[in-house]
């Protein structure tokens, strides 16, 4: 089950957290795997290690909110059979203190990103005869959380273009789902509460990790386990669906 043999795979923000975890499951499946980052050094870095236990995968320096950019690399690339758009970033405050350059910088990233990586995709999907696409969203797009506007903006934007895109591309075989983690532990939550809570990391960890009713933050790994489930043909009757990873951070804080 799961098996992923030839498949080509392109994972956007592979070279850190849930994107690198997800990029080493779909390797070790059997997926040829096309790491788009920002950070060309981690994504180099990620595509070692997959070498390393006898996978296969590539890394390309990527701006996804740069069309062009986007367009030269899904060129390149050439065949597709799964797009994860991983990539993503955050910004703490209300609507009234979120400047516009921030606001804009979380939509040309979070939402535009995503579109871009869509668009150069979808001529390859076609042309593969179909595939799966898995957009990731957050507990943030269900739920108010506080002093997250312009992320959660941009999560709830994500959520709407999977069920447009899942709508559209039936005929095509091309599914799409997302995927909404509450917090997960990853080296960018370990800098957030160094940045913002110096001398109180460990307090600040423990709090964040007990607001997830389950007692823990979710790990990169948990989230990938699903993204291969949502990739693969044991998924095939899924589409246009949101799967909450999040501790019961949703349906169980009451």
């Amino acid at each position: 089950m799961f098996s992923l043999d030839n498949k080509i795979a392109v994972i956007t923000g592979g070279g850190s957290g849930i994107g690198k975890a997800i990029a080493i499951l779909l390797a070790k499946q059997g997926a040829i795997v096309h790491i788009l980052e920002l950070n060309i050094d981690s994504a180099n870095e990620v595509v070692a290690e997959i070498k390393g236990t006898g996978g296969n995968a590539f890394a390309h320096a990527c701006n996804v909110g740069d069309q062009k950019n986007v367009l030269e690399i899904f060129k390149n690339i050439g065949a597709l059979n799964i797009l994860v758009n991983n990539a993503g970033i955050a910004h703490v405050g209300k609507a009234d203190t979120t400047d516009e350059k921030d606001f804009d910088r979380l939509v040309q990233v979070n939402v535009k990103g995503v579109y871009n990586c869509i668009y150069a995709a979808m001529p390859l999907l076609k042309n593969a005869g179909g595939g799966s696409i898995i957009n990731m969203a957050s507990v943030a797009a269900h739920v108010g959380i506080p002093d997250r506007f312009a992320y959660s903006t941009t999560k709830g934007a994500v959520m709407a273009m999977t069920l447009s895109i899942a709508k559209d591309y039936l005929a095509e075989n091309i599914r799409c789902n997302s995927i909404s983690p509450a917090r997960v532990h990853t080296p960018f939550v370990d800098g957030f509460i160094k940045n913002n809570y110096p001398g109180k990391e460990d307090e600040m960890f423990e709090k964040l990790s007990k607001t997830q009713p389950i007692g823990r933050m979710g790990k990169p790994e948990e989230v990938a386990a699903l993204a291969l489930y949502l990739c693969s043909d044991e998924a095939a009757f899924i589409t246009g669906c949101d799967y909450l990873v999040d501790g019961g951070f949703v349906k169980l804080n009451n």
